[in-house]
This record gives C-alpha cells, sequence and structure tokens, in this order.
C-alpha cells in the first residue's frame, strides 16, 4: 500500500550522506535494513540502494519497500565504506599517468609499444 508520494526538487549538488531504512521480501522471509550511501541528491542514493539490492540479495524493485530516508551528519556515520570518505584530509592515490606530447606532430594512433604509465 502506498502511504506517500514526493516530488523532490534539490538544488545543491554537494556530497552528502544519505541513511536508508528499507523493507524487503527475499525467498526466505521479509528482512529490515539499514544502508548509507553518499550522492550529489537523494534520488542518486536511492537508485544506489535499489542496484545494490538488485546485486547483492537478488532483490526486484517490486519486493523493496522504502520505510524512511534522511541526511545522516558525519558523526553519526556508521558504515566503515562511507566513514573512510569523511576524513578532512583525504587523498587519492594516482600511482598510473599517461603524458601525452604537447606537439602534434608527435603523436600518433598507432604505436609500436605499449606507453609506459608509472612514474615513480
Amino acid at each position: 500500500e502506498i502511504l506517500s508520494v514526493n516530488e523532490i526538487h534539490e538544488q545543491d549538488k554537494e556530497v552528502k550522506n544519505y541513511g536508508i531504512w528499507l523493507r524487503y521480501n527475499s525467498r526466505s522471509g521479509t528482512h529490515n535494513m539499514y544502508k548509507e550511501y553518499r550522492d550529489t541528491s537523494l534520488l542518486g542514493a536511492v537508485k544506489q540502494c535499489y542496484q545494490e539490492m538488485a546485486g547483492t540479495h537478488r532483490a526486484r524493485d517490486r519486493s523493496i519497500q522504502i520505510i524512511k530516508t534522511a541526511v545522516v551528519p558525519n558523526e553519526e556515520l556508521r558504515r566503515h565504506k562511507n566513514i573512510m570518505f569523511t576524513h578532512e584530509h583525504l587523498k587519492f592515490a594516482l600511482p598510473h599517468r599517461q603524458y601525452r606530447t604537447e606537439s602534434k606532430k608527435f603523436r600518433t594512433t598507432f604505436l609500436a609499444t605499449k606507453p609506459c604509465t608509472f612514474r615513480g
């Protein structure tokens, strides 16, 4: 039974943490879950939730019921996969780069050897 349908208008495109409480039916019964996602919009987080549930639990969209959604502050996160992205001095490793020459006459479509992308 559908309790409410709300259209969501989001203006700011800032990355936020979203918590989603859901219930889904599987072959063995009904399960309640809480999941956390990082996205720029609530719609993107719900889309991630449906895709993850389909991939990991083989749950179809008709068997998933979203009970509640909320924006979760960084201090209240529970899942490690989201906590590790909230640190202030977060850096990503960039071990492989492909440098291109500035002059067009030295660029080729096909090379005899693979390019060396590791600069250590």
